[in-house]
C-alpha cells in the first residue's frame, strides 16, 4: 500500500508576508516571542512536520524608491536560534529548522549551534543552508562587497561536508562512563575531522555529543544550476519558488535526478515548494480577499519590494509595462522568474508588485479549502512537490485558517497524516537515521 503522505512546513516570517500587513486590522503590533510561540501552537495543532523561521542578517534600511523607508514592519526580528530553543519545550513533536548562513558563519559555529538544538528539542532540528545575497549582510559582516556566486556556492559545499562531518564525531556509544575503569568515553569511538581545504581547515572533533538521531536534517532552498547540484548531493529538504505546474515538475525531476546521480535515494530529498493559500468560503470570496490584500500593499513597498531585484522603477508609470531590462548574473533566479511571470501574464509594474510583494513568487492558491486542497493533490501526485512550504499573508491569522479549513480536507483524502509517527523530525518525515 502505497503511504505516501504530504509534507508540511510553516514558514513564519514575522507579522505575515504581506509586505503592509501591520496596518491591516487584527494583526499583531509586533512580531514578539508571543507571535512565534502561537505560531508554533498552530503548526503542531495541525500536524506539520516542521516549523520554519527564515533570516537574514540586516536590518532592511532601504530607502529605494524615497520615502519607502520606514513603511515596513521587516527591519527587525528575532534570531532564530534564540526563538526555537524557547519554543523546544513548548512543542513536542513538530520539527524546529532555522536559516544559518554559510558564507558568514563558520561550520563549527554551525554544527555546535544545531547539535545542540537538536538535542535540546530530542532530536526536531534542522539547518536551512543559504549563501545570502543582499550587500548590506556582507557589510555587517567585515566584508566591503558580497563574495561572487560561484565562491558563495564553493564555500556552502565545503561548509555543508564539514558540519556533517563534525555532526559525526562521536558514535552514539562513545560516552561508555564506565566507574569502574575511569572511563568516561571510548576514545576509539570518536574521530578528529582533519579538515584542510579551500575555504576552512577545521580539526574537530564537535564537542557535542552525537545527537538523537544521529543528525539534524539539512534544508536547502536553491533555483540556479549552482544550488540544485548542491540540493542535490546533501539536502533532505529542498524548499523552492515555483508557480507554474509543468515547471514544478521539471524542477522536481531534476533534483531528484541530481540526488540519484550523487548515490542517493530520491525519496530521501523531500521537495516543499512555497505555497500561500488565500482561503474564503467560497472562490468569490477568496479572490475579493486576494484582491483586498493586493490593494493593501503600500505603493512605496511594493516598489521597494521589486527593486531588490529588478532596481528601481519609481520614475516609470505604475500602470504600464516593464520595462527591458537587462540579465544580472548576481541574482539570476529570482529575478528571471518575475521578468518571466511579468512577460508571459502582460503585467504592469503595480500588478506585478502586488503579485510578487506577497507571495514573494511562490505559488498562490485562492478558494475554498477544497480549491486549495485540490491544487496541493495535483502538485503532490503529478511529480511536482513532496509537500509545501505554507506561507501567511497575515499572522497568525492564515495558518489558523489553514489548519481549520485545509487541513481536514487532505486528511480526508487519505493525503495527510491523523497524528505525528514519531517525537523526532526524521521520524515524522520518513527520513533515514544517521
Amino acid at each position: 500500500m502505497n503511504t505516501r503522505r504530504i509534507r508540511l512546513a510553516a514558514s513564519v516570517k514575522g507579522l505575515g508576508y504581506h509586505a503592509s500587513g501591520w496596518m491591516i486590522s487584527g494583526v499583531p503590533p509586533l512580531a514578539d516571542f508571543g507571535l512565534y510561540r502561537r505560531m508554533a501552537e498552530i503548526a503542531e495543532r495541525g500536524l506539520f512536520d516542521m516549523l520554519f523561521i527564515p533570516d537574514r542578517l540586516a536590518a532592511a534600511m532601504y530607502d529605494v524608491p524615497r520615502g519607502a523607508l520606514g513603511r515596513a514592519s521587516t527591519v527587525t526580528d528575532l534570531e532564530p536560534l534564540t526563538v526555537l530553543a524557547a519554543l523546544s519545550p513548548l512543542t513536542h513533536s513538530i520539527g524546529l529548522a532555522a536559516t544559518m548562513s554559510t558564507t558568514f558563519q563558520e561550520p563549527y559555529t554551525i554544527a555546535r549551534f544545531f547539535a545542540s538544538l537538536d538535542h535540546v528539542s530530542g532530536g526536531r532540528a534542522a539547518w536551512n543552508v543559504v549563501t545570502s545575497t543582499l550587500k548590506e549582510e556582507a557589510r555587517n559582516h567585515g566584508m566591503e562587497t558580497m563574495p561572487p556566486k560561484a565562491v558563495r556556492y564553493a564555500r556552502a559545499e565545503e561548509a555543508v561536508d564539514v558540519v556533517t562531518g563534525l555532526w559525526d564525531s562521536w558514535d552514539a556509544d562513545a560516552f561508555v562512563r564506565d566507574t569502574r575503569t575511569g572511563r568516561y568515553f571510548d576514545p576509539a569511538k570518536v574521530r578528529r575531522l582533519e579538515h584542510h581545504g579551500p575555504h576552512f581547515r577545521v580539526d574537530g572533533p564537535l564537542n557535542v555529543p552525537r545527537t538523537p538521531t544521529g543528525r539534524p536534517v539539512v534544508v536547502q532552498a536553491g533555483a540556479s544550476p549552482a544550488g540544485r547540484e548542491l540540493a542535490g548531493r546533501t539536502a533532505e529538504i529542498v524548499y523552492t519558488v515555483q508557480n507554474d505546474l509543468s515547471e514544478a515538475q521539471t524542477y522536481y525531476a531534476d533534483v531528484k535526478e541530481r540526488a540519484v546521480a550523487h548515490g542517493r535515494d530520491p525519496a530521501g530529498l523531500l521537495v516543499l515548494p512555497g505555497i500561500l493559500p488565500v482561503l474564503g468560503e467560497t472562490r468569490a470570496a477568496a479572490r475579493d480577499r486576494l484582491h483586498r490584500l493586493q490593494e493593501q500593499i503600500d505603493p512605496q513597498l511594493g516598489l521597494a519590494h521589486l527593486a531588490l531585484f529588478l532596481g528601481d522603477l519609481s520614475e516609470l508609470d505604475l500602470d504600464g509595462p516593464i520595462p527591458d531590462l537587462d540579465d544580472d548574473p548576481a541574482v539570476p533566479s529570482r529575478r528571471r522568474l518575475w521578468l518571466q511571470m511579468a512577460h508571459e501574464r502582460n503585467l504592469t509594474i503595480r500588478q506585478l508588485y502586488q503579485t510578487t510583494a506577497i507571495a514573494n513568487g511562490h505559488l498562490e492558491a485562492v478558494g475554498t479549502a477544497t480549491d486549495v486542497a485540490d491544487v496541493m493533490e495535483e502538485w503532490f501526485t503529478q511529480g511536482a512537490a513532496d509537500g509545501f512550504n505554507v506561507m501567511s499573508a497575515l499572522a497568525p491569522h492564515d495558518l489558523e485558517g489553514f489548519v481549520r479549513l485545509v487541513v481536514p480536507e487532505l486528511q480526508r483524502r487519505g493525503l495527510f497524516r491523523s497524528r505525528y509517527e514519531s517525537t523526532t523530525l526524521r521520524g515524522n518525515l520518513g527520513l533515514e537515521r544517521h
